[in-house]
This record gives C-alpha cells, structure tokens and sequence, in this order.
C-alpha cells in the first residue's frame, strides 16, 4: 500500500482521495479547516463538498501540513489555483525531495502567466519529471459516486506517468497517459472560461444550437493558444479538451456553467461569489487567459468578453450580441 498526500479537503480532492483509496493507497488529506478534518475522521464523510459518501477507513484527515507528508511519496495538490503559490511556499521544507507532485488544479496565475505545474516548478524547484498534472471530464461527485469516467496523467516523462496512472486505476476510473502537460493545463483552464460562456448562453434562456456553437468556437479558441505554445492539437481532442469542455459545458453540477448561469440571469459577480464556498476557477482565469492569448498573438474573443462580463463591464446579453456582431471569417482561420 502507497502513501499518498493530498492537500485540498474541497470536492475534487476528496473525489480524488476516494479514487485512490480505490485503487489501494492510504490517503491522508490536509484541510484548510480543522472542522472539515474532524468530520472527516469522525464521520467518515465530508459533509460539507460531498454530504451522504462514505470514506473509506484508509482515508484520514489534518491540518498539519508535515503529518500529511510523513511517508508520502506522492503529493497530489487539489486548491485553488489562486492560493497554489501562497499555499505551497508554506508547504514546501515539508515535501520530500524525491516526491512525485501532481496537480489537479485547473487554472492560469495572475499576473505571472503561469500554469499550475510551472508554479509548482518555480516555487519547489522539482524537475518537470517529477511534476504531474490529471484532467479531464471529472466533476466530483460523480466521481466520488463511483460512475465510470477516464482522465488524462500528463508528465514529460512517461514512466512518472504510468506510475501515477497505476495509482489512480480502479474498476470505475480509467486514466490514460500522455507527455504533453502544456496541453492538458491549457485545455483544463480554457474550458472553465467556455463554460462559464455557456452557462451566460443558458442563464438567457438560449437552447442547444446557441450552446454547441459556443462549445465548438470555444474548443477552437482553446486549440488555437495552445497550439500556439507548442500542445499538441490531438490533446485538444481528447479527454484533456474535448472530454473535459462537455462535461463542464454540459452538466449543471460544472461550477463554471452554474457561475454562468447566475450571470446570464443579471447577477453580479459579487453577489454570486458571496452565496457559494465553492470556487468557480474560470472567474479568475479568464483574465490570465486573455492576458496569455495577448502575449501570445491568438484571437480569443470568448476569453476577451467572459472576462468583461465577469468585472462588470458587460452584461451577458451584451456578450453574446457582441459575438452575433462579429465579422464572418472562414472557420478554420
């Protein structure tokens, strides 16, 4: 039986623990709150992201960041992507120097641009080969429920890869293995940005032609930045892109597309942040993303108007009015 650490107590990473508790590992998981972690060891159930699951008696939780890590040798990271480098500088003279570090957190840095394995990279300075990162279609409860569902474990080298797709494989969850990282990162974070598009397109009252068109210019948008920086476009079509942009377009269990809704309805950003603790990642990546596409020359029409929405400066209706406005172009431009 491995140890395996996992920091973040929300949904997804209480979701991710069961999977590897599935799959035979012992799971300890640090929590912000300690009374998330008392729950989770009285009741065996973390009554406040996954009420009515049972955890299995391999799962323990604490606050304390070095007993999470005693004997880890594999750290999986499930916080906010916002709090990721603030978190992990206080976390860091804790890891183990030779620790596989996986990331399931979806989402670009403010300010420096940064995916999430880059952030782990700078602020730890493991090698990529010891850096990880899982995505794909996989909305928590769902997974925490045991339905089948596949995912991506993306590491430039592929043997850390197999190791970690090994360590996460049970009867219901079917991970695959890829190189490309930069892919799977740009696939994960665009995707919240798309859905919280989508979700907008709902909140109006708009139907499956309006969505899917927006899915789809949304899925070219992604293809284009991270092309751009050297993905590969196959990653875009599979569980890392496409996979993952369905599920979180499709499913009112998608905190992005929710968040969206909510907009699309003509409430502000501030209001909806303030009736949730779970957090919408796309709210804050669609800044970043734009700022990336930018840099990086790329058209990103869907990130440009989310993000206004998002601060205010657009109503939803504006936004898709915007996009109906817009000059026709070849598709494939």
């Amino acid at each position: 039986m491995s140890k395996v650490a996992v920091f973040g107590a929300g949904s997804w990473g209480t979701a991710f623990s069961i999977v590897l508790a599935d799959a035979g590992n012992d799971v300890t998981i640090w929590g912000r709150r300690e009374d998330v972690c008392a729950t989770i060891n009285e009741k065996r159930e973390n009554t406040d992201y996954l009420p009515g699951i049972e955890l299995a008696p391999s799962i323990r939780a604490t606050h304390d960041p070095e007993e999470v890590l005693s004997g880890a040798m594999t750290v999986v990271l499930a916080v906010p992507s916002q709090t990721l480098r603030q978190n992990l500088t206080e976390w860091a003279p804790y890891l183990p120097d030779d620790a596989v570090l996986v990331s399931l957190m979806k989402g670009v840095e403010l300010g420096s641009l940064k995916r999430m394995s880059e952030v782990i990279a700078e602020v730890t300075g493991a090698s990529t080969d010891r850096i990880a990162v899982v995505s794909g279609p996989n909305l928590a409860k769902p997974i925490a429920m045991r339905e089948p569902a596949a995912s991506v474990v993306a590491c430039a080298d592929e043997e850390v890869a197999q190791r970690i797709q090994k360590l996460c494989h049970t009867r219901s969850f079917r991970p695959y293995t890829s190189v490309d990282v930069l892919g799977c990162e740009l696939g994960g974070a665009y995707k919240n940005v798309v859905g919280l598009s989508v979700g907008m397109a709902v909140g109006l009252g708009f139907g499956d032609n309006t969505t899917a068109s927006v899915i789809t210019r949304g899925l070219a948008e992604t293809a284009r930045l991270a092309m751009a920086l050297g993905a590969n476009p196959l990653t875009l079509m599979g569980l890392a892109g496409l996979g993952d942009l369905v599920a979180t377009c499709s499913s009112p269990l998608s905190r992005n597309r929710t968040f969206g809704e909510k907009l699309g309805q003509g409430m502000t950003t501030d209001e909806i942040i303030a009736s949730t603790r779970q957090v919408a990642e796309g709210v804050k990546s669609c800044s970043s993303l734009l700022d990336l596409a930018r840099k990086t020359g790329v058209d990103a029409p869907i990130a440009e108007h989310v993000d206004a929405v998002v601060a205010g400066r657009m109503t939803a209706r504006d936004m898709m009015e915007a996009f109906l406005s817009r000059d026709t172009k070849a598709e494939t431009d």
